[in-house]
């Protein structure tokens, strides 16, 4: 989860955000681990695309109902992908497809649709780990819990600048 801007990769933190999503992708490929994204644009293809690269299983799940709506009305890739599950439900509806099919979700930056995937795991009682280091919601999560965090759920929530480091926290959790 995270950043889908399709020029995220320019914003404020550039270059060295884009080279840690190559390397959470690569290091979920390392792992053996199955990915699932929303099957879209930003820091999410970047990383989704090395993992893809690396040998990853890249499942991608996206907003719209078939292969046309996907790339016409909501301008997402399909190269980045093994296969894709057309939900037809909508930006915030594949959300909820998305997070309640992970064991562990991951977040990359990100703004404002990330942090309803964020609330989204935190009320699903998800293992929940945080790419700090590369702004948006990955960066706010402390702030987000303590503010807002009232209601008390399972959800373990990790933090690191390291990608290794926070894929390892977070699968040692399953």
């Amino acid at each position: 989860m995270g950043s889908a801007a399709p020029d995220s990769a320019r914003l404020e933190t550039g270059k060295a955000v884009v080279e840690k999503a190559e390397q959470l992708g690569e290091a979920i490929a390392k792992r053996d681990a199955m990915l699932l994204t929303g099957a879209t644009t930003g820091l999410v293809y970047v990383a989704g695309k090395a993992a893809h690269d690396a040998g990853c299983f890249h499942i991608g799940i996206s907003p719209g109902s078939n292969k046309d709506e996907h790339v016409e009305l909501y301008k997402l890739p399909l190269d980045a992908c093994d296969t894709i599950i057309y939900t037809g439900f909508g930006l915030k509806g594949r959300n909820v497809v998305l997070v309640r099919s992970c064991d562990v979700v991951l977040f990359i930056a990100g703004a404002m649709g990330s942090l309803n995937e964020f609330t989204i795991a935190h009320d699903e009682g998800k293992i929940i780990g945080c790419l700090t280091g590369t702004g948006g919601v990955a960066a706010e999560s402390e702030y987000l819990l303590q503010k807002f965090g009232k209601r008390a759920t399972a959800t373990r929530v990790f933090t690191s600048s390291d990608p290794n480091e926070l894929l390892d926290e977070c699968l040692q959790s399953t």
